[in-house]
């Protein structure tokens, strides 16, 4: 099982992008989806984070701005991000809970790199 993100990219301040996170091989559910991310020399922070219920969790400083959601048939995570700031440029990484038979294993993916410019 891998995560593939896609969607980073290049974008003016202001402007939106949506992240995508698909997770490839046989898995039954996505239990739990993640997006974290990581501005040069500093940690890995908690964007979002959604459940299989639904339920939705932002870091305060995305809050109203980035959704996450999932698309259950597609087995992806996705992160939409508005009205862009400079200070959201990262490096972002989408991790999983990931339900096969009776387990359930934590992956991530490569990252995607997303630079927002004034």
């Amino acid at each position: 099982v891998q995560l593939v993100e896609s969607g980073g990219g290049l974008v003016q301040a202001g402007g939106s992008l949506r992240l995508s996170c698909a997770a490839s091989g046989s898995i039954d559910s996505i239990n739990v989806g993640r997006w974290y991310r990581q501005a040069p020399g500093l940690q890995r922070d908690l964007v979002a984070v959604i459940s299989s219920a639904g339920s939705t969790n932002y870091a305060d400083s995305v809050k109203g701005r980035f959704t996450i959601s999932t698309d259950n048939a597609k087995n992806t995570v996705y992160l939409q991000m508005m009205s862009l700031k400079p200070e959201d440029t990262a490096v972002y990484y989408c991790n999983a809970d990931v339900k096969i038979g009776d387990f359930t294993y934590s992956y991530w993916g490569q990252g995607t790199k997303v630079t927002v410019y004034s």
